[in-house]
């Protein structure tokens, strides 16, 4: 009895294709990582620890991690209702706001804070307005918040858009049978399928928002102790040419990204288990 053939993978061998893939990781991930690591071994522990501990680090930590929730915080609502819209409404003008979404994906950073400081200047359309109100944005922890999100808003709406429209509307329609008001369809029957891609897109969201630099930039002001996070800070070390010192403050930046978005993966298999269990 003749076997079946295999079929055929459309891409090369797995020799061909993992060589392919390691090298570039190699060249890509690892070389550099692993060169930024061996410049911070070469400060020794008690420089490395003097250098991530010290006051103006400490209070770039801090600005940087607050804001960076701030944002995802942000993110986390508009993304969630962008998505809604974007899924459960048509109307004239919806491609062109869901192609938008993505628009900070495409736009270069720096471009996107020259864009806010225009308009949030003494002059700008949205700081003539809050500026005689007493509130300022340009050079403020609230500029930095708000390029921030800009630049992470994709990650929210990008995650909970396929749930939604992956929702088969007869769960709904059955717990409406049921006598469920709307507020009771939407907490007991669509947040929980969302919930786990939400969390996902807003641990991206604050991941992203912890290594941005180039919107931040030009809005923040570099303010030492109140506008100043840690990229603009390493940034100041390096062209002070104290590439030890910025590459330890890239070290604990590193970590703390990779930390969050391993949290982010153990998302994505709860939501994948998630979704194989209510199968």
């Amino acid at each position: 009895m003749a076997h079946a053939a295999k079929p055929r993978s459309v891409l090369p061998g797995f020799g061909l294709s993992l060589g392919i893939t390691l090298t570039y990781a190699t060249i890509i991930i690892v070389l550099p990582l692993a060169a930024m690591f061996l410049k911070t071994a070469s400060l020794g522990f008690d420089e490395f620890v003097r250098i991530t501990t010290s006051s103006r680090a400490l209070s770039a930590y801090w600005i940087t991690i607050s804001s960076a929730a701030l944002a995802a915080l942000i993110d986390a609502v508009l993304g969630l209702l962008l998505a809604w819209v974007i899924v459960r409404y048509r109307f004239a003008g919806r491609r062109v706001l869901d192609a938008l979404i993505d628009l900070p994906f495409a736009l270069p950073t720096a471009v996107a804070g020259l864009t806010l400081v225009t308009l949030f200047a003494p002059n700008g359309w949205y700081g003539g307005v809050l500026e005689p109100l007493g509130l300022k944005v340009n050079y403020t922890q609230i500029g930095i918040v708000l390029a921030m999100a800009f630049t992470s808003l994709p990650f929210v709406v990008r995650a909970v858009q396929p749930v939604l429209e992956s929702l088969e509307a007869e769960f709904e329609e059955a717990a409406r049978s049921l006598g469920a008001s709307d507020f009771q369809v939407f907490s007991r029957v669509i947040w929980p399928a969302i919930l786990p891609a939400f969390l996902t897109g807003t641990v991206l969201s604050f991941a992203r928002s912890l290594g941005e630099f180039g919107a931040v930039v030009f809005i923040a002001g570099n303010i030492p102790g109140l506008t100043e996070i840690v990229s603009l800070l390493i940034y100041i070390r390096l062209d002070e040419y104290n590439y030890p010192a910025a590459a330890a403050l890239a070290t604990v930046l590193l970590v703390a990204c990779f930390a969050t978005l391993l949290a982010a993966n153990a998302l994505q298999a709860w939501h994948l288990r998630y979704v194989e269990g209510s199968r």
